[in-house]
């Protein structure tokens, strides 16, 4: 299997667990949404960008930002309709340094 090309993100979130009020986190089961994930969500749904725009930024093919969005949208949504906690950690990125 080929090694994963380096993912670039530009935001890292500040709150990596989300979770629902109802249970303490001890006691829900939790999805990992990966920086990767997170930052394919921020650039889609957020920024409102194409797939081919956001893969440019993030420095990969507009193919596996397809794949990337599509795993994020199906690991977010078995947290909110399952009542899971929402945990961000993990994958192959770097954070974009912002030029002075």
């Amino acid at each position: 299997m080929r090694p994963k090309k380096t993912r670039w993100v530009k935001c890292v979130p500040g709150e990596r667990c989300f979770k629902p009020l109802c249970k303490p986190l001890n006691k829900l089961k939790g999805v990992y949404l990966t920086l990767d994930e997170f930052e394919a969500v921020r650039l889609a749904c957020l920024e409102g960008m194409k797939q081919i725009e956001a893969a440019k930024l993030m420095k990969i093919s507009r193919s596996t930002f397809s794949r990337i969005i599509t795993s994020a949208h199906r690991k977010i949504a078995d947290g909110l309709v399952n009542i899971k906690a929402i945990r961000i950690e993990g994958g192959c990125c770097e954070v974009i340094k912002k030029r002075r």
